[in-house]
């Protein structure tokens, strides 16, 4: 078995500094973001899974790519980018959804960062001797799918090309302009009909997709620590299947 990826912390760019060096403030940030009610089904849910032994380790991979220089003016590049996939709508679990890509670890991964890895290079063929991992997010479980995930913070000057490499799996692999994020006009709070309003997450609305759940909030998260994010209207609450409908208009 090959010894574990190590992480790369000083090979990221000044204007990923804030995030790298305050990667630890990630939960909290959108944990502050989420209702009392689902924080609450989310710990218990993961303090169960912890007491029985169950779920499967994944990884995901939260990719920037960029210039290595910081703009004059401070904050994020014009054309630095945050890869993400849209999975295939046929899927057992979280069909049609946004998401970072990677997957559940298989046996010879030594650690999240080579499951982050691989997982991206499958889905979207990415080359990733291009990509330096950074840093590790908190491990988080997500009840839905029964994962126990840690979101793996990496970094590339130019990563290539992607694609998508399995149309079963994956439906879109898009690298979006992380100033598409920032814009306030592009967030909202997105909920499920048959939870209600009060299980509200930060999701946001893009030309290609709706990006909510887990990996609307680590994005949420992420704009918060690094300092990037602005003022939004988190009174702007949409019911789930109303919101993917606006996805491909403008607002």
């Amino acid at each position: 078995m090959t010894a574990a990826i190590p992480l790369t912390p000083d090979v990221g760019p000044p204007w990923l500094r804030p995030l790298v060096d305050n990667i630890d403030q990630i939960p909290d940030a959108y944990r502050r973001r989420l209702p009392a009610d689902v924080l609450a089904m989310v710990t218990a849910a993961r303090s169960v899974s912890s007491v029985r032994r169950t779920g499967r380790d994944a990884a995901v991979l939260v990719l920037f790519s960029g210039p290595p220089d910081a703009p004059a003016e401070g904050g994020v590049p014009d054309d630095a980018d945050l890869l993400l996939t849209v999975r295939a709508a046929t899927l057992r679990h979280h069909a049609g959804q946004a998401a970072f890509p990677g997957g559940a670890s298989d046996p010879g991964d030594e650690g999240p960062v080579a499951t982050a890895l691989r997982e991206a290079r499958e889905e979207t063929g990415i080359d990733v001797s291009r990509l330096h991992a950074l840093a590790t997010m908190e491990r988080t479980f997500i009840a839905p799918s029964n994962f126990h995930v840690v979101p793996v913070l990496a970094y590339s000057t130019d990563p290539g090309p992607v694609t998508v490499v399995n149309n079963a799996e994956t439906a879109i692999v898009a690298r979006v302009p992380v100033r598409a994020f920032i814009n306030p006009e592009n967030r909202l709070m997105v909920y499920r009909g048959t939870l209600g309003k009060r299980w509200a997450g930060p999701a946001f609305l893009l030309n290609q997709m709706l990006v909510w759940g887990f990996t609307g909030q680590v994005i949420s998260a992420v704009l918060d620590v690094a300092g990037w994010s602005k003022p939004w209207d988190t009174d702007d609450l949409r019911e789930l299947d109303d919101a993917m409908v606006l996805v491909g208009d403008s607002r």
